[in-house]
């Protein structure tokens, strides 16, 4: 058993063993700041107002009273938002607490996010490098690209393969762990040769969250993700989101966003806000029950290419357990073949056939439905939701129970 997988009692199997809510496993700190509890149900609130509510309401104004000159903070609907205003607040505290000075942005996506940070820093000429294994909308970004004269290099997570290609490139895109196939990669080590080489940083951060992981701490210049996923949890708001700490490059976004118009509505964003309060306990329950589904999956015979970034024999975990401080909720495995992965999901009665993850109710899917993703017809990418874990774990012994019997 390594190090990271020594539990005591009270231990959160999903949690890296050792590190403090609130630091990075092995971060120097001046002492215990406030938890990731604390952290997610405070996040952004403004200061208190006698018979106000602690979370305003969305602001769904379009325009605002704005006589004279157009100063102040807000101007235009399109531009910025009250509502806007306490989720990046909230936001920033969870990518980086302690640091007022970090910047966010909300986008209307996920992918807005992703598109407002490559293309508000790659112009016609520059090189960007992308993981070959990462999200199935990146190969629609790299055609983009390459319309604007972009040149794309891309190379495997795993290993930090990017590393090999990046020599004259503008930025380096991570995604760690990698979605659907779950390689993770050194944040810090891969920022550190990155920067030398004059190189931006930016990370996909959607599979981890904030609570998971902060790239910003780990020197990357940019953390992105789908809030649509686990931020939000509930599979009822599309949202994205970058954080970053140069103001110039948190500018040079929020330009993007204004010019293209990916702006989230003032309801989703409530939404967001609102759901970031029970962050820590959805997240603490999902990591902890997928820990012990892939140990239970890891001695199951109809189950191969198991991959999750806890288990101690996966070949992630030692990069992971250095820089991540949970595990993540989604495990991934194959069966043999198609028919069998098909099965399988319709035998589940917990557990939604849908394409995303991170939400409180389980889901899982046969990836390679979609063509997109360099998977086996066989594969399952599983996100564990918040249900208890005994009845989840049932529940997906008994499928693949009656997957095999369907033969």
């Amino acid at each position: 058993m390594s190090p990271q997988e020594q539990r005591h009692p009270g231990d959160d199997p999903g949690t890296v063993s050792g590190s403090t809510p609130g630091t990075a496993p092995g971060a120097a700190s001046d002492g215990p700041g406030p938890g990731d509890g604390t952290l997610a149900v405070r996040a952004g609130l403004p200061d208190p107002v006698k018979h106000e509510p602690t979370l305003p309401g969305p602001v769904f104004a379009a325009h605002f009273h704005l006589p004279g000159d157009p100063t102040g903070p807000y101007t235009y609907g399109r531009d910025e938002n009250p509502t806007w205003t306490h989720l990046e607040r909230a936001l920033g505290t969870l990518e980086a607490p302690g640091e007022p000075g970090v910047e966010t942005v909300v986008f209307a996506s996920g992918m807005a996010a992703v598109s407002a940070v490559l293309l508000s820093q790659l112009s016609a000429g520059d090189a960007v490098v992308l993981p070959t294994d990462g999200y199935q909308a990146l190969p629609l970004l790299h055609e983009q690209l390459r319309a604007y004269g972009i040149e794309v290099r891309t190379a495997p997570t795993g290993g930090d393969a990017q590393l090999a290609v990046l020599e004259g490139a503008r930025l380096l895109w991570i995604e760690t762990p990698s979605n659907p196939g779950l390689d993770v990669c050194d944040i810090r080590r891969m920022a550190v040769e990155a920067h030398a080489a004059g190189v931006l940083v930016a990370v996909d951060n959607t599979l981890a969250t904030p609570l998971g992981q902060r790239p910003l701490e780990l020197g990357a210049d940019f953390s992105v993700a789908s809030d649509t996923k686990g931020m939000t949890g509930h599979g009822d708001v599309l949202l994205g989101h970058v954080a970053c700490r140069d103001p110039q490059r948190a500018a040079e976004v929020r330009r993007w966003r204004k010019i293209v118009g990916a702006i989230p509505g003032p309801m989703e964003a409530w939404l967001a806000h609102r759901s970031l309060a029970t962050l820590q306990l959805r997240i603490d329950r999902q990591c902890a029950t997928a820990l012990e589904l892939a140990r239970v999956l890891a001695g199951h015979p109809d189950v191969t290419g198991l991959r999750h970034p806890g288990l101690p024999d996966d070949p992630s975990h030692a990069v992971a357990a250095r820089q991540m401080r949970r595990f993540g909720s989604v495990v991934s495995f194959e069966l043999t073949d198609r028919a069998r992965a098909e099965r399988f999901l319709e035998e589940l009665r917990l557990v939604d056939d849908a394409t995303s993850f991170g939400g409180v109710r389980s889901s899982a899917e046969r990836r390679g439905r979609w063509g997109g993703d360099a998977v086996a017809e066989g594969f399952i990418r599983f996100s564990v939701g918040a249900e208890d874990p005994a009845d989840l774990i049932a529940d997906v012994l008994r499928a693949l129970d009656a997957a095999r019997k369907a033969g």
